[in-house]
């Protein structure tokens, strides 16, 4: 029953696994002209079920009690979209220098220019009992950005494929990206009651429809034997990257317990998750579209998707510590006015 209910709640991270082996035991099937046509069915289909999925699911209508939290959800944007990047450029300067995969490297690139999740981070915050509201908000918000920023970061930090100009890379993100997203909550706005009583599963939908991208992603991969991927670079990704989350993790709880934030202890809890996570289900289907052509491009796909259970792993570790810091907080600010002077 143990084994089961283990299956049941990671069935997605065990998912990527399996596709993932599927696609190197049998990549001619997901292969560009191969029996998917992923060049459709994936780049145009998938990517927009997932968005319109997004856009359906995004409840904006109970982001307004958190609307004016403006400088909270300033140090949110502005540290994940602009500070996180800067500083992981700078980091791969330095790394440059190893023998570290150069590909995995700007993998970690992308990672970094990708906005905040919609799921996780506000689990996270729920589960710890911080502010839920604004952990919403700035993932809801996030996304709407992430759409525009993204790509700008990604194609700023990292060019594009040269056979893919510009315009048609910001003509596919509108029409798979934008476009699904807004027919998803015009679709919302009529079928609310509906959605609230049934309740469906769109974390799962977008999860599946994201496992058949990730396979036909490694599908060319494998299809291709002059790419390989070196163990000793994937073990150091996957240290860097926890290296990062810790250390960025600290950095947010540094910033937003100052005496003079004005940030309340569950206001820390949000910041804290919404700062440091990042988006799988947004960032593999835009590195889909921007990097379209790039024979590397499952190379470069990995770190996000070793970042993506990394941040849930370590978020949920810590969960119980953040709780007691944030109950002890409270607790303090609630006896402070009660001290004898």
């Amino acid at each position: 029953m143990g084994l089961l209910a283990t299956v049941r709640r990671e069935w997605f991270i065990i998912g990527i696994v399996l596709v993932i082996l599927s696609a190197k035991v049998e990549p001619r099937f997901g292969v560009k002209a191969g029996p998917l046509k992923p060049e459709v069915s994936v780049a145009y289909v998938a990517v927009s079920l997932i968005f319109f999925n997004s856009g359906l699911s995004l409840k904006t209508e109970e982001l307004t009690s958190a609307l004016l939290h403006v400088r909270l959800h300033v140090f949110v944007q502005s540290f994940t979209l602009v500070f996180f990047p800067l500083v992981v450029w700078l980091l791969l300067r330095v790394l440059a220098l190893t023998a570290i995969d150069p590909w995995l490297l700007r993998g970690l690139q992308t990672v970094s220019c990708m906005p905040p999740p919609v799921s996780s981070a506000v689990i996270l915050t729920k589960a710890v009992g911080g502010n839920e509201a604004a952990a919403i908000f700035n993932s809801a918000f996030g996304s709407f950005l992430g759409i525009i920023v993204t790509p700008v970061l990604l194609l700023l930090f990292l060019g594009s494929s040269s056979s893919v100009p510009f315009s048609s890379i910001f003509l596919q993100l509108f029409m798979t990206v934008v476009v699904p997203l807004i027919l998803g909550q015009v679709c919302r706005k009529f079928l609310r009651d509906f959605l609230e009583r049934r309740k469906p599963p769109f974390g799962a939908i977008s999860s599946a429809v994201l496992l058949l991208i990730i396979y036909t992603t490694f599908c060319d991969t494998f299809s291709n034997r002059h790419i390989q991927l070196d163990a000793t670079s994937l073990l150091l990704v996957v240290l860097i990257i926890f290296c990062i989350q810790i250390s960025f993790m600290s950095l947010t709880f540094t910033l937003s317990t100052r005496s003079d934030s004005g940030f309340s202890p569950a206001d820390t809890v949000a910041i804290l998750f919404c700062s440091t996570h990042k988006s799988l289900t947004l960032g593999v289907p835009m590195l889909k579209i921007v990097f379209e052509g790039y024979e590397h491009l499952s190379l470069i796909s990995v770190p996000l998707l070793i970042y993506h259970p990394a941040q849930i792993l370590l978020g949920s570790v810590l969960v119980p510590t953040i709780r007691r810091w944030m109950t002890s907080r409270q607790m303090e600010v609630k006896l402070a006015p009660l001290q004898p002077v």
